[in-house]
């Protein structure tokens, strides 16, 4: 009989570390799935946390996992998978099971696998939740000595504005980026423009709702725009980049390292900004990611830091970056 492979899940609580706000949510946990695929004496995993935005939760994952099963575990490779599911966490999930399964399997390293030019320590971004001004300014000195901010707003004109300030205030000559998370509409956004602007805010992240790109149509914005929620595959990418100036990509949006690589080349033949981001998922989860990151301009992978239960976190930062341990993900 020819050999089946075995694929596991698993429920992971991920807790975080105190509430974390952002416009309409706030959350005190971020929990996630994990795959195992064993093949012989070869394992590959896999950690996708879904987008909550996308009501793609946990039970929705499994659920997408389960459809997937039969066909992985009869030995479906990345690109069958890619037609097996679509975007979303159980393909990110079972894809980067399968780039580990690989890696281990022919005793190369995934980052070589993926054409990246190598496993350099990155800067990231550290986020800060979209709080009162005290707060905020209280949580900076948590962060491991960060060398860029990225601001979490909640739609509030008055709110948001104050808290930019703050944060300007006590650090003048860090690097900041602000995310709106889909708060804003037509009515508000220019006068958030122009406080971010007087407070040199280098990026705003997703100020409009998904599905209401054309908001951004003709808007006169010095600061970048990128976008995070509006852009989930490369399909979408593909509909609309021209209104962004930054393309976040996320692989629990966009369905795994597979695509993410894919829309990778698709960015930078567009001629925009890349950014790799994730969804407040483990360790596991930010591997891959990492890896895309070696080919990003930003990056913003600070997930783990959040997280109470995550064995490998505290391993990852300092002095305002990221790095994985070779031996964590793939052949090291």
């Amino acid at each position: 009989m020819m050999r089946r492979r075995s694929l596991v899940d698993q429920r992971i609580e991920n807790r975080m570390r105190e509430p974390f706000r952002i416009s309409g949510y706030l959350f005190e946990s971020m929990p996630s799935v994990q795959v195992a695929i064993e093949d012989g004496d070869s394992r590959g995993r896999g950690e996708a946390a879904g987008a909550y935005y996308l009501k793609d939760d946990v039970p929705n994952m499994q659920a997408g996992i389960e459809r997937a099963r039969d066909a992985i575990e009869q030995g479906a490779d990345r690109t069958a998978l890619q037609q097996l599911l679509p975007a979303g966490g159980a393909r990110n999930a079972i894809d980067c099971a399968l780039w580990e399964l690989e890696s281990n399997a022919s005793g190369t390293a995934v980052w070589q696998l993926a054409g990246a030019p190598g496993t350099d320590a990155l800067t990231t971004t550290f986020t800060l939740s979209a709080d009162s001004p005290e707060r905020i300014l209280a949580s900076l000195s948590k962060f491991p000595s960060p060398r860029a901010l990225k601001m979490k707003l909640d739609g509030d004109l008055d709110s948001d504005i104050a808290r930019v300030r703050a944060v300007r205030g006590a650090r003048p000559d860090m690097w900041i980026g602000v995310d709106a998370n889909q708060g804003y509409d037509g009515r508000t956004i220019e006068k958030l423009i122009a406080a971010l602007v007087d407070a040199k805010v280098s990026l705003l992240e997703q100020p409009n709702r998904r599905g209401e790109e054309a908001m951004l149509d003709g808007l006169d914005c010095p600061i970048p725009i990128a976008a995070d929620e509006s852009i989930l595959d490369g399909n979408e990418l593909e509909q609309h980049y021209q209104r962004f100036d930054v393309i976040n990509i996320k692989l629990d949006k966009c369905g795994g390292l597979t695509e993410a690589l894919r829309m990778k080349d698709m960015v930078r033949k567009m001629g925009k900004t890349l950014m790799v981001g994730n969804m407040a998922g483990g360790s596991l989860a930010t591997a891959p990611a990492f890896v895309l990151g070696q080919f990003c301009d930003i990056v913003d992978l600070d997930g783990p830091w959040y997280l109470t239960d995550d064995p490998v976190a505290d391993r990852l930062y300092d002095d305002g970056q990221i790095a994985m341990p070779r031996d964590f993900w793939g052949a090291g």
